[in-house]
């Protein structure tokens, strides 16, 4: 075999990999209660408020957020049916409960210091007409080694979000150095989902060109010695590419980066 077919071999190798990646991601974007599915997003206060695609009356206060179901009604919490009053307690930020009403589910969440709540129907016709998000096809340069820098202690960081007036704080726990296209570049990161991960929001040249304006994510999971692997072919976008009823983060001004990363997901179809 020539080093040519090894190094042809190597490529699409990779790009069937990333394929399946893309593939799985897709699917758990569509998913019956993704984001795809969101109805609307509600703002929980001290005032009674009813929605045309959620049961019950939602008020909240120190207490956390509590609704009051009309006669008939019931929710399905953490496997126990509910009626009458439910009260979901305290709920921390970023995270959230979520209630099955009939075949939706009713999200009860904390963001930016706010409580709200958005149904998700699988009938969505953002969902149901999702065909997909184009990306840049997939190519190993993009895939570049880079160093991961933990912080002396976790740095507090306040960045913007997509709603006006709401803000995320994240203990910023390191940075991430790394090379491309001849500039020496650095990214705050935040804790990822998994132990030991970590998410980098980012923008770059393409953003708002070819890729959503805002934000995108990629996930890292660093080696023992710091050592870390920045594939931008796996840049995603946030739910607030895809629907105005998310609250994303935006990524502090640190990250936005100089050079066009013409790799990951573009702007999705339905922004285009």
């Amino acid at each position: 075999m020539t080093v040519h077919s090894t190094a042809s071999a190597e490529t699409e190798a990779f790009a069937e990999q990333w394929r399946a990646w893309h593939a799985a991601h897709e699917e758990q974007l569509a998913d019956e209660h993704g984001f795809l599915a969101i109805t609307g997003l509600h703002w929980l206060d001290a005032e009674p408020q009813t929605f045309t695609d959620g049961p019950g009356s939602w008020t909240t206060g120190p207490g956390g957020p509590v609704v009051v179901l009309d006669e008939g009604e019931e929710l399905v919490v953490d496997g126990e049916t509910v009626r009458g009053a439910h009260h979901f307690g305290v709920i921390p930020e970023r995270g959230g409960v979520f209630a099955r009403w009939g075949d939706a589910v009713i999200e009860v969440a904390r963001r930016g210091g706010y409580d709200v709540v958005r149904p998700r129907h699988p009938g969505n016709p953002l969902r149901t007409s999702f065909r997909g998000t184009p990306a840049y096809e997939p190519d190993p340069r993009w895939a570049v080694t880079g160093r991961y820098v933990p912080f002396d202690v976790p740095r507090p960081t306040t960045v913007g979000a997509v709603v006006d007036g709401i803000e995320h704080v994240y203990d910023a726990p390191g940075s991430v150095r790394f090379e491309l296209d001849g500039y020496e570049l650095s990214l705050t990161v935040f804790p990822g989902h998994e132990p030991g991960s970590l998410t980098v929001l980012f923008t770059d040249a393409t953003s708002g060109v070819t890729t959503y304006a805002a934000n995108r994510s990629l996930r890292l999971s660093p080696g023992p010695d710091g050592v870390v692997t920045l594939d931008f072919n796996r840049a995603t976008n946030l739910p607030c590419a895809y629907t105005d009823l998310a609250t994303c983060p935006l990524p502090p001004p640190e990250n936005r980066l100089p050079v066009a990363v013409e790799a990951g997901e573009k702007i999705p179809y339905e922004r285009a």
